[in-house]
């Protein structure tokens, strides 16, 4: 019977250390990890635009980035990103010509989810997620002025990470953004509204660490 105990006891000990290793194991990683990126914004623009028709043209842009994820396992994390972008903005093929609508800067906080395939050193991933706009700092150009409404989108996501070692590693992050604004144009002798889709599409490069 002791021997039985006895191993009994020792079977128990071996199965706990053997657990108490994947768990340790399974939680050993970092749960944090920041980027700074070199952004280039591509607007995939087009607009609605009331009483005097035409389209609308919006400038790319090239910002920096800096974006914190965290992760709830090894493969689930959510992601914040924080830049802002500068944009001119121009009515065109309109009845009066083109039209000069100045610049706006954009503040567009995105949180996404993401998943996350650990292949050794190579970490790509998928996301989809949701967004905030907010239009600030509104230049008219050759109008009186141009209110843009802040507005939800959603975003997908797609990208991967490169391990330098640990600590760093590489970025190349690519998302979509479904962002639409509606906009009130006070030309002086009339007021026209229009209804502008941006869809942006944002290509990142840049270096992380996790911590």
């Amino acid at each position: 019977m002791r021997k039985v105990i006895s191993s009994l006891v020792l079977a128990l000990l071996f199965f706990n250390n053997i657990n108490a290793q994947e768990t340790t194991k399974n939680n050993d990683f970092k749960k944090w990890q920041a980027r700074f990126r070199w952004v280039t914004v591509l607007p995939n623009e087009s607009a609605t635009i009331g009483t005097i028709g035409g389209d609308v043209e919006i400038s790319k842009s090239f910002i920096p980035e800096l974006d914190f994820t965290y992760f709830f396992t090894e493969n689930i994390s959510t992601e914040l990103i924080l830049g802002t972008t500068k944009h001119d903005v121009k009515a065109v093929k309109t009845t009066l010509g083109n039209v000069d609508l100045g610049h706006v800067w954009l503040l567009p906080p995105t949180l996404t989810v993401q998943y996350h395939f650990n292949l050794e050193n190579f970490r790509p991933y998928v996301g989809a997620g949701a967004n905030y706009t907010i239009f600030y700092n509104a230049d008219p150009g050759a109008v009186v002025d141009v209110d843009y409404k802040n507005s939800f989108g959603y975003a997908f996501q797609v990208g991967f990470d490169y391990d330098l070692d640990d600590t760093w590693f590489l970025n190349l992050d690519a998302k979509y953004i479904g962002l639409n604004t509606d906009v009130t144009v006070n030309a002086g002798a009339a007021t026209v509204p229009a209804d502008v889709d941006i869809n942006p599409l944002l290509i990142g490069f840049g270096l992380g660490m996790r911590f």
